[in-house]
């Protein structure tokens, strides 16, 4: 089980005050089928309560969407997973890069030549970015995408160091200007592009679940690929959660019990390919324009999807150290990191484990 930590922890904590144990301890513990990109939601109830869930799921924003609701009256159920499909599909048009009439990507196209005025929403989105961008110290940076854009990792291919240095300097959160009184965004130089993968699908899931409480809906789950935002409980038992194993299909890192909160998980595992030995995956880090490689998973409980969303990719990019220390000083947030010797670190509000047996006190294979 999980103990929070205080609403306020003094601002002298440090990284090395949180715990650290072998991921091979709390995958024995906890081991359980996973099913899923990166999440799977392990559903404990009697067959009589699961046929009274509406379910959805289908693949939006470039990853899976799943929907889970239950109310008494089971054609508002069913009317909640819909207004959850139809409003992601909404913000996939409004916020995608990869479709050429997005507001997102008119503002690529020509916010270098001129103020691109746009919807309350987005502004308000790419506004928050830019907090997330000083409160990380540039860890978070949505003009990542001025070289990520180069990356195809379907297709396995990546720039070469010549391409990288080209571009680099795009890269900087500062170099997008915003007009509050307008509603304008305007990038001070060419060559910088930004995209909204870091923060918009933590955004969607939000979104969604507003939507749903709206309705009256009191229990509920959304999950857009990593991001998972959790209404009530299970009609009386928490929803369990798991955290895959970065590396071993079949197995996971740790299971939660959650309720009313919102988990997201980044990995290193969702969008790669390998070559001579190494990974090339999404998570960039803006200050190299490289896959980040000191660690394969975080994961950030938060109070809602859209900051559970944008600091899991910030701490992924920290490392264990800065990004422990960052999450310890945070009220409210708690965080789960898988390093590359699959060493499984987390924040002083989850208490720590039982003493590890010398069998299990090992590194994850």
């Amino acid at each position: 089980m999980l103990r929070r930590k205080p609403d306020c922890l003094p601002a002298t904590s440090q990284w090395a005050a949180s715990h650290a144990v072998p991921l091979s301890l709390m995958t024995l513990k906890l081991q359980r089928l996973y099913t899923g990109a990166l999440l799977l939601i392990y559903l404990l109830c009697s067959a009589q309560v699961q046929a009274d869930w509406a379910r959805a799921e289908a693949a939006i924003m470039g990853t899976e969407i799943r929907a889970e609701v239950w109310h008494e009256d089971a054609a508002l159920a069913q009317k909640g997973v819909v207004a959850v499909m139809d409003e992601m599909r909404r913000i996939d048009r409004l916020m995608s890069p990869y479709k050429p009439q997005s507001e997102l990507s008119q503002i690529n196209r020509y916010a270098a030549d001129e103020p691109v005025v746009v919807s309350t929403e987005l502004y308000a989105l790419i506004k928050r970015s830019m907090e997330f961008s000083v409160l990380t110290g540039g860890a978070f940076d949505i003009t990542f995408a001025s070289v990520g854009h180069l990356y195809d990792y379907r297709e396995h291919r990546k720039p070469d160091q010549q391409q990288i240095e080209e571009k680099l300097s795009a890269i900087n959160y500062r170099h997008v200007e915003l007009n509050d009184k307008d509603r304008y965004v305007r990038f001070a130089r060419r060559g910088v592009k930004i995209d909204l993968g870091g923060i918009a699908k933590g955004h969607a899931v939000d979104n969604a679940l507003q939507i749903l409480r709206d309705l009256g809906i009191e229990h509920a789950l959304v999950t857009a690929g990593g991001d998972t935002g959790l209404l009530g409980d299970r009609l009386g038992r928490p929803w369990m959660v798991g955290i895959k194993h970065p590396r071993k299909s079949g197995a996971m890192a740790a299971m939660l019990p959650l309720q009313d909160e919102a988990l997201s998980t980044s990995g290193d595992y969702e969008r790669f390919f390998e070559e001579d030995g190494v990974r090339y995956h999404h998570i960039l880090n803006p200050s190299t324009g490289k896959s980040v490689g000191e660690v394969t998973s975080v994961s950030i409980l938060g109070p809602d999807a859209t900051t559970a969303d944008a600091l899991s990719t910030s701490v992924f990019v920290l490392g264990v150290e800065q990004g422990m220390a960052l999450v310890n000083r945070l009220a409210g947030i708690e965080a789960i990191i898988v390093d590359k010797e699959r060493r499984l670190f987390y924040s002083l509000g989850l208490e720590k484990p039982s003493r590890p047996s010398a069998e299990t006190n090992t590194w994850m294979k």
